[in-house]
């Protein structure tokens, strides 16, 4: 730290309010650092640093937060109403902008919950991601797998209601799998009965198994084998759902069990989830540690909380018990019970039956990172940091491609590479309305930034371009905030057409530290590759399939009366036929004219009637 930024950030930390809020660590390139909550903000960024006999880092903060101090030169703070309010906005920021010393939790799933409404005459069991807003709801779960099947599997051995809607005994009555309520052919008393089996078979899926296996083992001595290899898979899916760790608690409870445990630079945190006494689900997430440093539990255990208690999820278990203490246990448990409406606590058990689950969260948790280990070998992505200089382990790496053909069928594509293998969920495709290739490039980086809210930023971008590509991801980057690395990978020219001869093309790297030319047998350069050519393949693939449906398009138009000209026009407007679709009239008409309009239009009327 420069005597100039010394001084800039000792000014800075004279003027500090005493209320809570959100404070943020910047380095002189105005990357963001670190992210911080307080109840007084004076009193606690004030307690990163010393001040005689000399300014700097408090040496009694972690080597990580020391670190990072060394490299601040700028600080900015946001107040809030109350230290709860700091601590929602806290997550936000962590999870939208990825800063270089706070860890992200990279997990926005949702996981679907088993719902019945005891509002209805004859209740059915439901899937659902969300809170249903009505009286009188029950739910089972999270089931983070096997939902779908645990409800086939319901449906099948049950005699539930098997539709929504339904006023006459149909074909489910005729083969024996509904009783015909809405004829009124059972009653209450008697589908209560049965629901209440189908519910206890929902918590003891071993029930369920032994039911399929008989009907597996029909299906295939009739030699119905499709259909037997069906039920089969069904039954594996179910069987991962029971915990191998058989435990029931004497009460019939329901609470959640949350650990963390470290090795190796790797973190582990794991999601017991106990209803009626019984584990019914296990969930389990790897994040690498930057730079193989020390972490603050007391930061991974709010996110952890935080995102698997939002506002959309149903409250099932009102006690949350911890493997550890952490320090702000207490402000989370008033935040929460404000956000329910429902007193909750948490709590980390030092003795009896509570205690023994949490000590097996954690030793399932470190066994996780065991076999992670095993069966996976990131020495490439430790190579790339180093040699490239970057700031982060590029564990999570997005790679940008566009594709178009003379200006026709213009798409982009963002492929995902995550802990060693494909991310296929969260590949990404984009119709462009950007000419050439340098804008196309802007507008999908732009709508990625735009969306680090809902799904947070990698590690790394690496961009299929060159150096003027690298420096528009990298003001993209800046304007977002987010703290993410950045390559760019220009392909080489032979005869000026793009060469990408396997093992012998000599592709330039781009970075932020300066241009690379590696060797063609180069790893690193092969891996680069590797990633690129994926995004290449779903580029083009994205873009041929855009290209015959914009073909298909385009002659139904033409067939109307649409010149080709005014076709173009269109295109080059809007990007594409859904767009051109779902323009006015008053769009169209001042592009082309009114009698195109009209005729586009009319294709609209035809397709809604």
């Amino acid at each position: 730290m420069s005597e100039n930024f010394k001084k800039n950030l000792e000014q800075e930390l004279k003027n500090l309010p005493l209320s809570a809020g959100v404070y943020q660590y910047f380095d002189k390139e105005n990357k963001l650092l670190y992210v911080g909550k307080a109840k007084n903000l004076k009193n606690r960024i004030r307690s990163y640093f010393t001040f005689s006999p000399s300014f700097g880092a408090n040496p009694k903060n972690s080597l990580r937060i020391q670190k990072m101090i060394l490299e601040a030169v700028h600080l900015e703070f946001i107040t809030t109403n109350s230290e709860a309010d700091a601590l929602i906005l806290e997550n936000s920021f962590i999870k939208q902008l990825h800063p270089k010393y706070n860890i992200l939790l990279r997990d926005d799933k949702t996981y679907p919950y088993i719902y019945v409404d005891f509002s209805e005459e004859f209740p059915r069991p439901l899937s659902t991601r969300k809170l249903v807003k009505k009286p009188k709801i029950k739910y089972f779960g999270p089931f983070f797998k096997g939902a779908k099947e645990l409800l086939n599997a319901l449906y099948f051995y049950y005699p539930l209601k098997q539709k929504k809607t339904c006023k006459t005994p149909c074909i489910f009555y005729q083969i024996g799998r509904c009783k015909a309520p809405c004829a009124k052919l059972i009653t209450q008393k008697e589908y209560e009965k049965i629901l209440e089996q189908a519910l206890n078979a929902l918590l003891n899926p071993s029930i369920l198994i032994k039911n399929l296996e008989k009907q597996m083992l029909f299906l295939a001595e009739n030699e119905n084998y499709e259909e037997a290899a069906k039920i089969r898979d069904q039954i594996s899916t179910i069987k991962d759902l029971e915990v191998k760790i058989q435990i029931d608690i004497a009460k019939l409870e329901d609470f959640e069990i949350f650990a963390l445990a470290t090795q190796d630079g790797l973190l582990s945190t794991l999601r017991f989830v106990v209803q009626n006494g019984k584990i019914i689900g296990v969930n389990h997430k790897i994040t690498p540690l930057k730079n193989n440093e020390d972490f603050d539990k007391n930061e991974i255990y709010k996110q952890l909380i935080l995102e698997n208690f939002n506002v959309d999820t149903p409250l099932i278990a009102k006690e949350i018990f911890v493997y550890e203490d952490f320090e702000d246990s207490k402000i989370l448990e008033l935040l929460l019970s404000k956000r329910f409406g429902k007193t909750i606590h948490i709590k980390s058990p030092k003795i009896g039956e509570k205690r023994k689950i949490c000590e097996l969260a954690y030793q399932n948790a470190l066994l996780n990172i065991q076999t992670h280990l095993k069966n996976n070998n990131f020495s490439i992505q430790n190579e790339l940091k180093d040699y490239f200089e970057l700031e982060n382990i590029p564990h999570c790496i997005e790679v940008y491609d566009n594709s178009h053909l003379q200006g026709v069928a213009r798409v982009g594509a963002m492929i995902c590479y995550k802990l060693g293998t494909w991310d296929k969920k969260n590949y990404r495709k984009f119709h462009l309305q950007s000419s050439n290739d340098y804008d196309q490039m802007r507008e999908v980086l732009t709508r990625r930034a735009l969306s680090f809210d809902k799904m947070p930023p990698p590690d790394l971008w690496l961009i299929d371009g060159g150096k003027a590509l690298l420096d528009l991801a990298r003001e993209i980057v800046s304007s977002s905030g987010a703290n993410i690395d950045i390559l760019a990978i220009s392909k080489e020219k032979i005869d000026a057409k793009a060469h990408r001869a396997k093992g012998s093309a000599k592709d330039k790297i781009h970075s932020l530290k300066g241009e690379f030319h590696l060797s063609p047998g180069d790893k690193k350069l092969q891996f680069l590759q590797k990633l690129r050519d994926e995004a290449h393949r779903f580029a083009i693939s994205f873009h041929q399939n855009t290209k015959k449906n914009q073909d298909l398009q385009s002659s139904k138009l033409v067939n109307l009366g649409v010149s080709k000209a005014s076709l173009q026009k269109l295109l080059n407007y809007f990007g594409n036929f859904n767009s051109i679709y779902e323009a006015s009239f008053d769009e169209i008409a001042e592009l082309t004219n009114k009698k195109v309009a009209q005729k586009i239009k009319s294709i609209n009327m035809s397709s809604k009637s």
